[in-house]
């Protein structure tokens, strides 16, 4: 595999499970690299993640990520310059609680393997499978920033 440069498409190459827009950038052997949108508003649907690590990076818009695993569950407020990890089996969800879109560039770990990967957080530890209306009092008691 030789170098590769790529420049953020200006078409949507994919549809990700949890329902956000997927920008395809450069990958590896070993990963690949996306830009995940999702519109102002809009809520993402609960999913997890069969065999990738995933790691965020935000770079656009103001958010929610609400995050749980076998040990714990938390909602992390997001915006520009917010990282965060996803680790293989972690159940996660997304909010773009404002007009604008909240924007990620992501790396999966290794390359996204396909349609069987993910599956539908249902039941959820901690938290239900969809995140609070943003003007509810249950989001203002379910974030916590990191």
């Amino acid at each position: 595999m030789g170098f590769e440069s790529r420049v953020l498409p200006v078409d949507v190459d994919a549809i990700a499970p949890d329902g956000s827009n997927v920008r395809l950038l450069v990958d590896v052997s070993r990963g690949g690299l996306a830009q995940f949108q999702l519109a102002g508003g809009e809520v993402s649907v609960a999913v997890r993640h069969r065999s990738v690590d995933e790691l965020w990076y935000f770079v656009a818009g103001e958010g929610e990520m609400w995050l749980s695993d076998s040990q714990s569950s938390t909602t992390v407020s997001v915006s520009a310059g917010t990282s965060i990890s996803i680790p293989v089996g972690t159940s996660f969800q997304f909010r773009a609680v404002s007009d604008e879109p909240l924007v990620a560039i992501g790396a999966t770990m290794p390359p996204w393997p396909g349609d069987g990967e993910r599956s539908t957080s249902r039941t959820v530890r901690g938290h239900p499978p969809s995140l609070p209306a943003p003007d509810s009092p249950a989001a203002d008691s379910a974030v916590s920033t990191q």
